[in-house]
C-alpha cells in the first residue's frame, strides 16, 4: 500500500480539531457503557494500542477504526448520508451557477425583451436537489 504524502501534523487544524472531537465522543461512549478499551479493541478488532490512540485523537489511525467506533456507538446512523451527493451544497451550488450560465448564453438578455430569470436563492437549493436526485435515481431529500 502507497504511503501517505501528507503528514497528520500538516493536516488542517480544523481537521485535527474534529478528529479530537470525534476521539472525545469516543470516550464518553465507551465509559458511559463501561468498558474498557481492551474490550473495544476486541470488538473492532485493533489491538489495545490502537484503542488508546483513538481516543487520543491520532490522524494516522485507519478511518475503518474511527468508523467502526461509530458504528458501535449508533449502529443505525447513516455515516455515508453525510456527505451524500444530496448534501454536497457546494457542487449544488457549483451545478446551479453552470446551467445558469448556459442559460445565459442561449437567451442573450440585451436583444429580449422579457426579463432574466431570478437567480436561484437558498431555499431553491432542496428543489435542485430533489431534482438531481431524481435524476441520479435516489430517493428524494427530507424537507
Amino acid at each position: 500500500m502507497p504511503r501517505q504524502n501528507t503528514k497528520p501534523a500538516d493536516y488542517p487544524q480544523a481537521v485535527l480539531q474534529q478528529i479530537e472531537l470525534l476521539a472525545q465522543n469516543i470516550v464518553i461512549a465507551r465509559k458511559r457503557r463501561r468498558e474498557t478499551q481492551a474490550q473495544w479493541a476486541r470488538k473492532l478488532g485493533v489491538s489495545q494500542p490502537t484503542m488508546a490512540r483513538i481516543e487520543r485523537g491520532d490522524p494516522s489511525v485507519a478511518m475503518a477504526s474511527y468508523v467502526m467506533c461509530m458504528w458501535l456507538i449508533n449502529q443505525n446512523a447513516n455515516l455515508a448520508g453525510l456527505i451524500a451527493p444530496l448534501n454536497d451544497h457546494t457542487a449544488l451550488e457549483r451545478e446551479v451557477k453552470r446551467v445558469q450560465g448556459r442559460a445565459a448564453v442561449v437567451t442573450p438578455a440585451a436583444t429580449s425583451a422579457e426579463p432574466s430569470p431570478p437567480a436561484f436563492a437558498p431555499a431553491d437549493h432542496t428543489r435542485v436537489a430533489a431534482g438531481l436526485a431524481a435524476l441520479m435515481g435516489q430517493p428524494e431529500p427530507p424537507p
